[in-house]
């Protein structure tokens, strides 16, 4: 979601640069760690002995208050736009409520099969969210496309045995290769429907 069909990155930054100076740590850092993972994976590694689920609803909330600035990511409202209802969802770190906020902040659909952290175990980079969302559209994981802007959600997606598309909208490229990414463009405008029937196709405008 974040970083791929939407901006919502200076958002994030301001919410964990607040985060980190109240707490004492490096802004920088906690921002780059925190990107692309279940926001109480960062507070349980900063803050060992605090009350985690607390500290995470403190953050939650400052993210939901937070909405300046998240705007769809180019390309993204025309391709979700093309694709069959039942063919795609997505698959976040945001917990369910902060996901619902900023797809309806950003104007796009909210998918009925929605994945988010609330809904899994094991946050990315493990591959649970993948395998959730892959059988909630009812194929196997092997037979999904993953598009993703971090390393960590790559990682989930190639754990899970699907290939993945990778933007650099918030890491640069050489993360995502490194990462395991099979293609890396610039957005959703580079991607394009070309067959529903039997399976979707779709067509990469690479950006090299």
């Amino acid at each position: 979601m974040d970083g791929v069909l939407i901006d919502s990155t200076p958002a994030v930054a301001r919410v964990w640069q607040k985060w980190a100076l109240q707490h004492g740590f490096n802004p920088e850092e906690v921002v780059a760690r925190a990107h692309g993972r279940p926001s109480i994976t960062t507070v349980r590694e900063y803050l060992p002995q605090a009350d985690h689920e607390a500290e995470n609803r403190i953050v939650e909330r400052s993210e939901m208050e937070d909405l300046e600035g998240v705007i769809p990511l180019p390309g993204a409202r025309d391709l979700l736009a093309s694709l069959p209802g039942d063919r795609w969802t997505i698959v976040t770190s945001s917990t369910r409520p902060l996901a619902e906020v900023r797809l309806r902040a950003a104007g796009l659909l909210i998918p009925r099969k929605l994945v988010t952290s609330s809904d899994v175990t094991n946050g990315k980079p493990h591959p649970e969210p993948y395998f959730k969302a892959a059988a909630a559209l009812g194929y196997a994981a092997t037979e999904c496309v993953v598009v993703e802007d971090a390393p960590a959600g790559i990682r989930a997606g190639k754990a899970a045995g699907a290939k993945v598309i990778a933007f650099p909208t918030t890491c640069d490229a050489n993360s995502l290769w490194d990462a395991g990414a099979n293609w890396v463009i610039k957005n959703c405008s580079q991607i394009s429907l070309i067959e529903k029937e039997p399976k979707l196709r779709l067509q990469l405008i690479d950006n090299k």
